[in-house]
């Protein structure tokens, strides 16, 4: 099964072609060292950073081609759900609705992951064995958060992804905990830069079968979403 992966939630955006060959285990391009114990190269994977915005057609076509695959072979999309740019991940969750409206839902499986998870992936496929804090801003002052103990044979979520200030990550980092995330060097000294990868994504998508239907991908949005309710007009008569 060919996946397509689409990862926009960070200011590095990408697409990857990954394909699973079965029993949760995946195909690797000729690139791929034999016997590597790292997580092993992608069919394809384009990269772009820098932008305002996703070039997303053009990257899935240059996807698709350097993976030399059509279409019509990609059997599933996989779309990193954030935290991170509601703007990118909005575009990946509307070319996946795209793809399987067109293509139908009985040829194209949708499946959603947190780029959080994607992130802490990243890590472990680095060499980062630690306690680490996912951490991806969230504007207002605060950021989202997520705790993992990352270890040479994988990763176990210590806690769950919230909303905190900068001033308790602060105190973490202070107290030794490694804060990782795309661009969290920019505002934490010591923070280790791990973007998401949309190869990553596709290696996360391999067995999972919680598929969803496109129309029911939303972004993972922690904060509560407070309506003003607009006052009656004035009676003028």
């Amino acid at each position: 099964m060919k996946i397509l992966a689409l990862e926009f939630s960070s200011p590095q955006r990408s697409v990857a072609v990954v394909e699973s060959i079965g029993d949760g285990r995946w195909a690797m391009s000729d690139s791929s060292s034999p016997g590597a114990q790292q997580c092993p190269s992608p069919l394809s994977e384009v990269v772009e950073t820098g932008s305002l915005g996703a070039n997303a057609i053009g990257m899935i076509e240059a996807a698709l081609r350097q993976a030399q695959a059509e279409r019509e072979q990609i059997e599933c999309l996989a779309v990193g759900l954030g935290p991170g740019s509601y703007h990118g991940i909005r575009l990946a969750i509307a070319v996946a609705q795209g793809w399987q409206l067109t293509a139908g839902q009985e040829r194209v499986r949708v499946l959603g992951i947190s780029s959080a998870e994607c992130i802490v992936s990243q890590a472990c496929d680095e060499r980062l064995v630690d306690r680490v804090s996912v951490v991806i801003d969230a504007q207002r002052g605060e950021f989202y958060v997520a705790t993992y103990d990352v270890t040479s044979q994988g990763w176990r979520e210590i806690e769950p992804l919230h909303v905190t200030t900068y001033a308790n990550l602060l105190r973490r980092q202070k107290a030794g905990e490694r804060l990782i995330g795309p661009d969290v060097s920019k505002r934490f000294e010591e923070g280790w830069q791990v973007f998401p990868r949309a190869a990553t994504l596709g290696h996360l998508a391999i067995g999972r079968t919680d598929f969803v239907p496109g129309e029911k991908l939303e972004p993972i949005y922690l904060r509560e979403t407070n309506f003003v309710k607009t006052p009656p007009g004035r009676n003028r008569t």
